[in-house]
């Protein structure tokens, strides 16, 4: 079947082409159909040409670039009590970008009009003439297909609950479609520009507030049916029996190794003398030294790995990207993982397997947004889509 623009395109973006002649040579294409559907692209905006290319003799190749500057993407990754907001280029280069504190349990009505309006005065400070798609990611399952959230535990009042009017009340972002996914999804797809240029199978654990997992197999990241993949937090285990956790079930992984079960239990033990409010909290006592804190660390990263052996049996990654809050004492949550990890799973499983923590620190999420919205909009279909509408 003969290559579309788009097709050629998504060869451009990806870096595997770089000229014509690339094109040519991986599409199979004739010179001039190249030459049309490059031309194509070229009219649109969505690449530039330049004699940029060394000759080998003959014709002087021509180099075919993205126009990263054709538009630019929003991003805003919702969590329980922070929001972070950013701008991105469509080489997905952060432009501008911000974080926004709210209450915990807050509602979309309160958490979303000034994440909105941040995002338009971003725009403004970058001069984003187009802005081609937004994404949105929430804790726990959403419907991407509808762009709701459909089960959230930490996110009361978000269930059911359309995004989409409140970005299209800014007359800039009212054609942009709205891209919603999952936190730990698109922690994984973060890790699409970071960690999976060099791994195609990946494990990538979000242990913040709650415990997630998102699958990277064969560079692509899977969600399972309903979006539901990757629910690691809320495994039954037998430490935790009776337990109650926050999603209204007992026995849970979460029970012991959340971040808010964490939190609690080292208020019970007296908060260390200071105010404990969030995991980051706790993180910061633990970097500053805090024997328990750092010991409750270490202990989630155990409860985590007991479970996680089980999938790293089952799917056998070449390296585990640990990313959230937790992510920043690394070298102490970590450890825990690795101990269970490699007690627990096959020798063949852990042979070469790796512990990473996320490229993008406490930016994955927002970064993930990113990247799950150029996907969408700059995937081959798409561009077909755009251009045949010219």
């Amino acid at each position: 079947m003969s290559l579309s623009a788009g097709d050629l395109f998504d060869l451009v973006r990806t870096g595997a082409a770089g000229s014509r002649s690339d094109l040519r040579r991986l599409s199979g294409l004739s010179r001039t159909a190249v030459t049309a559907r490059v031309a194509a692209l070229a009219d649109a905006g969505l690449v530039v040409l330049g004699e940029d290319q060394p000759s080998t003799g003959g014709r002087p190749a021509t180099g075919v670039m993205l126009n990263a500057h054709a538009g630019v993407v929003l991003a805003a990754a919702v969590g329980r009590s922070r929001t972070q907001v950013a701008v991105f280029d469509l080489a997905g280069r952060e432009l501008a970008a911000a974080s926004l504190d709210h209450a915990q349990g807050t509602g979309p009505e309160e958490v979303l009009p000034p994440a909105v309006r941040r995002l338009a005065e971003l725009g403004a400070e970058v001069s984003a003439t187009r802005v081609l798609a937004v994404g949105v990611s929430l804790p726990g399952t959403v419907d991407p297909a509808r762009g709701v959230s459909i089960d959230s535990p930490v996110m009361g009042g978000w269930d059911e609950v359309a995004l989409a009017p409140y970005f299209a009340e800014v007359e800039a972002f009212a054609e942009a479609p709205l891209f919603v996914g999952n936190d730990a999804d698109v922690l994984a797809r973060s890790e699409r520009m970071g960690h999976a240029q060099d791994h195609s199978d990946l494990l990538v654990v979000k242990a913040s507030t709650g415990l997630g997992l998102g699958i990277i197999a064969e560079g692509r990241v899977v969600s399972g049916h309903r979006g539901a993949a990757g629910e690691i937090g809320h495994t039954k285990v037998d430490d935790a029996a009776g337990l109650p956790c926050r999603c209204g079930d007992t026995g849970c992984l979460e029970t012991l190794a959340g971040g808010w079960a964490l939190v609690a239990r080292l208020a019970e033990a007296g908060g260390a003398g200071r105010p404990l409010g969030h995991v980051r909290d706790l993180v910061a006592l633990a970097l500053a030294g805090d024997a328990e804190a750092k010991h409750l660390l270490r202990e989630s990263g155990r409860r985590l790995g007991d479970v996680l052996a089980v999938a790293i049996n089952l799917l056998n990654p070449e390296a585990v990207v640990i990313g959230g809050d937790m992510a920043a004492a690394f070298d102490v949550y970590a450890a825990g993982v690795r101990e269970r990890v490699y007690a627990r799973s096959s020798a063949l499983a852990t042979s070469g397997l790796q512990v990473l923590p996320a490229t993008f620190g406490d930016r994955a999420g927002v970064v993930g947004c990113a990247a799950m919205a150029l996907d969408q909009v700059l995937r081959p279909s798409a561009i077909d889509a755009r251009l045949g509408r010219r």
